[in-house]
């Protein structure tokens, strides 16, 4: 289940691209399938499961323009599990090469139309 989602950054490169990064509650939760739509300037992305709101922002000009033109986003999703990403305190590096360990993280990037309303 998705614990919260947060917009970071929404730019035009090809078409309209979102960053967004998901948190879930658990690291065998499956359930994030989104929706996207555009409500006079405010570009919202909801769940498909139960249609509530996830997350939203204020387009500009420019990126209007953008998502009338293509009907379509695209997502960029970076996925966090809330106990194993950001709750890190110590950092025991790796000796060998003097990097630190790092957790992985998911990715995920996908084009989806957008409706209107």
């Amino acid at each position: 289940m998705v614990d919260t989602v947060e917009i970071s950054r929404v730019n035009i490169r090809d078409s309209l691209s979102v960053d967004v990064s998901v948190w879930m509650n658990h690291p065998n939760d499956m359930d994030f399938r989104p929706s996207l739509s555009v409500s006079g300037t405010t570009f919202t992305i909801s769940s498909q499961s139960d249609g509530s709101s996830l997350a939203s922002v204020e387009l500009d000009e420019a990126q209007m323009e953008a998502v009338v033109r293509d009907q379509a986003a695209e997502l960029r999703v970076k996925f966090h599990v809330q106990g194993m990403h950001g709750r890190l305190k110590d950092i025991h590096p790796i000796l060998a090469d003097g990097k630190a360990k790092k957790l992985a993280t998911a990715n995920w990037k996908t084009t989806q139309n957008v409706s209107f309303e």
